[in-house]
């Protein structure tokens, strides 16, 4: 199904530009790359052609994939990795879309033995080593939340190992400084929630420790200042983890995006 739709994009290995008119329409359903300059949003751009290139696309039940739902998710699930490349996503290739929440079955053995079984409603669904699953895709834009960027935050999780919220970082980070901003900024909202008082970042990231670093995530590239004002320590992590500064870009939004083709 994919190699005939990259054909007709034209992202297959003979890389025939995309015109400008659907890079356009695709982007201006994605207003949080307006922090991007012109040089990073044409690599964002060359970064997305080599995903679709590489991942095979699905749709279940029905779901309909056109071209500019594969475009769009290329470019939300390659903005985590512009400054750390398509290699961070090696060792599976598919991506699955379903036209409404993911019904999973599930299965857990309580501490007494006892096998419950239950199926569980999501919107997305990473596997380690295997597929990235993404329900109801509208485009990513919303009110912090992006389903796409929350489940390829996983996908990094998971390079060096379960999705712990502790991804593989770069030689230059500190792991001792990673934990300590982490660990105290995740038991600060926990506790929050168990107290049940209002939080600016969604309640689901107490979930566990995986789920909040892909809500920050989130947050980090959709909403950065919600994340800063919340956890400054977090966001200067995350800004050393993926090379960029979203809080300081948005003082570039409203440039004009690139309208020629490579």
């Amino acid at each position: 199904m994919f190699g005939f739709l990259g054909k007709l994009l034209g992202l297959r290995k003979a890389r025939k530009p995309i015109t400008a008119s659907l890079w356009r329409k695709v982007e201006s359903g994605l207003p949080f790359l307006d922090f991007l300059d012109p040089q990073d949003r044409s690599r964002l751009r060359e970064l997305a052609r080599d995903f679709l290139a590489t991942k095979e696309f699905d749709g279940a039940q029905g779901q309909p994939l056109s071209d500019e739902i594969l475009l769009g998710i290329a470019l939300q699930a390659c903005l985590p990795i512009l400054n750390i490349g398509l290699d961070a996503y090696r060792g599976w290739i598919g991506v699955i879309l379903y036209p409404g929440d993911i019904i999973i079955p599930r299965h857990e053995v309580d501490e007494d033995g006892v096998v419950h079984e239950y199926t569980d409603e999501v919107m997305g669904e990473a596997w380690e080593g295997g597929p990235v699953l993404l329900s109801g895709f509208d485009g990513g834009a919303g009110h912090g939340a992006n389903v796409v960027i929350h489940e390829f935050a996983h996908k990094l999780d998971m390079a060096n190992g379960a999705a712990d919220g502790f991804p593989r970082l770069p030689a230059h980070m500190s792991r001792q400084a990673w934990a300590s901003a982490f660990g105290a900024a995740y038991d600060e909202l926990c506790a929050a929630v168990d107290a049940g008082l209002p939080t600016t970042i969604d309640p689901y990231a107490t979930e566990h420790p995986a789920e909040f670093f892909a809500v920050s995530s989130e947050l980090f590239f959709t909403r950065p200042r919600i994340l800063i004002d919340a956890f400054p320590a977090v966001y200067d992590q995350l800004r050393s983890f993926y090379g960029m500064d979203p809080a300081l870009g948005e003082a570039r939004q409203g440039r004009t995006r690139p309208e020629s083709e490579r």
